[in-house]
C-alpha cells in the first residue's frame, strides 16, 4: 500500500511587502503569467524582486513591467531579458475590469507576490490598488505599533 500523496504547500517567491504600505489594496487578482523555461529555472532558485515593478496594459493586454528575474547560469545564449514586459493571463472580463479601474477611478495594479501554486504553476497575485496619502501611512504605522505593544502587554500579563 503506498503512502498516500502530500500536497505540497504554495511556496511564495517574491513578496512585495511594501506595496502594503504605499497603497490600499481594493481587491486582489490571482493571475498566470507568460515565462520561458530559463525563467522558470531561475524562479525555482530564487532571488527574484518584484518590489519596483507595476502592471499596466498595452493593446488590450495587461503586463507586468520592471519584475526583476535574473538570468540563469546554465541556460547560455537561450537565456531571458532580466526585466522584460511579460505577458498576464487573465479572462477578457477580468481585463476589461481591471482597465476601466485604471483609466476612470484612477486606481493602479501592483504586483503583490509571486509564488508557485499546487500544481507547480508560476502564479502572480496583483492588487487593484489606490495610493495613499502621506496622514494614512501615518495611521496605518500606528495601528502596527499599537497592535504590537499590545500583543505585548497580552503575553506579559497572560
Amino acid at each position: 500500500m503506498a503512502a498516500p500523496k502530500k500536497k505540497p504547500a504554495r511556496r511564495s517567491v517574491a513578496e512585495n511587502r511594501k506595496a502594503r504600505y504605499e497603497f490600499e489594496i481594493q481587491e486582489t487578482f490571482e493571475v498566470g503569467i507568460v515565462l520561458t523555461g530559463s525563467e522558470v529555472k531561475s524562479l525555482r532558485e530564487g532571488k527574484t524582486n518584484i518590489a519596483e515593478s507595476y502592471a499596466t496594459e498595452e493593446g488590450g493586454e495587461i503586463y507586468v513591467i520592471n519584475a526583476y528575474i535574473p538570468t540563469y547560469k546554465e541556460a547560455n545564449r537561450f537565456n531571458h531579458e532580466e526585466r522584460r514586459p511579460r505577458k498576464l493571463l487573465l479572462h477578457r472580463r477580468e481585463i476589461a475590469r481591471l482597465i476601466g479601474a485604471i483609466q476612470r477611478e484612477g486606481m493602479t495594479l501592483v504586483p503583490l507576490r509571486l509564488f508557485f501554486n499546487d500544481k507547480g504553476r508560476a502564479k502572480l497575485e496583483i492588487g487593484l490598488a489606490k495610493g495613499k496619502k502621506l496622514h494614512d501611512k501615518r495611521q496605518t504605522e500606528k495601528n502596527r505599533d499599537w497592535d504590537r505593544q499590545k500583543a505585548r502587554l497580552l503575553r506579559e500579563k497572560g
